[in-house]
């Protein structure tokens, strides 16, 4: 079994796209959407119209549920501004979209955690704003129950694979669109990638292990940041130029 995992795209459809197109580069056609599709001050419609033409497994993640879990006047900024750009059908497809799935009975797939799409899982946030690795207890003890050989997630942008105890492999493919963000939950802090180019990774299981290959891609990184800053989000502009928020 040989396939792509993608994530956290947040409607930058310059970065889906190459990501695309270098999956198909690497003869690969089987993908998996790990969700955070659209949110964000960027282009929505295109990227929900590339992802709705896949045939491929999709995953609601949080910022994709604020789009369609509560009034317009209660959404944050990235969802008010992202809601404007879909259509019902695009809305209606995302109703569709389930929280966590299985992908071909040996792949575990959730957004942030099993429990919940808001739980950092493979990092922890201490209260001064420090981001670190999570204990190898905290990060078993929410992968208890699950069976499966490999266990993908998603949500903090961070490219990372873990082995369990068990032999058990949890793997972040890292974030399409957006290297770096600022987030006040549970703590203020900032998550960086430290370069702009988009990321997704690789999977696949050679003589009963997984190989793991992460990616990462160039593409026009300058027009989305561009577009960010037209829109008032500096911050993700600074990210989006460098992989930093300066």
């Amino acid at each position: 079994m040989r396939f792509a995992a993608i994530a956290d795209i947040h409607g930058n459809h310059l970065a889906l796209e190459a990501v695309l197109s270098d999956i198909r580069a690497q003869g690969i056609s089987d993908i998996v959407d790990l969700g955070d599709m659209v949110s964000g001050p960027l282009d929505a419609r295109p990227t929900i119209d590339m992802l709705m033409q896949l045939d491929t497994v999709h995953l609601l993640g949080n910022h994709d549920r604020y789009l369609i879990d509560r009034p317009h006047e209660r959404m944050g900024s990235w969802e008010r501004r992202t809601y404007t750009q879909l259509e019902p059908r695009h809305l209606g497809w995302l109703r569709t979209l389930p929280a966590n799935a299985v992908y071909r009975d040996q792949v575990f797939l959730c957004h942030a955690t099993p429990q919940d799409d808001e739980t950092y899982w493979l990092d922890t946030v201490l209260p001064g704003g420090e981001v670190l690795m999570s204990s190898l207890e905290a990060i078993e003890a929410r992968a208890a129950g699950l069976t499966q050989s490999l266990i993908l997630c998603a949500h903090t942008h961070t490219a990372r694979a873990v082995r369990l105890r068990d032999g058990r492999l949890i793997v972040n493919p890292g974030a399409v669109g957006s290297p770096g963000y600022h987030a006040g939950k549970p703590h203020p802090h900032v998550v960086e990638a430290g370069s702009p180019d988009a990321r997704y990774a690789i999977l696949e299981q050679v003589d009963g292990n997984w190989d793991v290959t992460f990616r990462h891609i160039p593409y026009d990184h300058a027009a989305m940041a561009a577009l960010a800053r037209q829109n008032g989000e500096a911050e993700l502009a600074s990210a989006l130029a460098t992989g930093w928020i300066r």
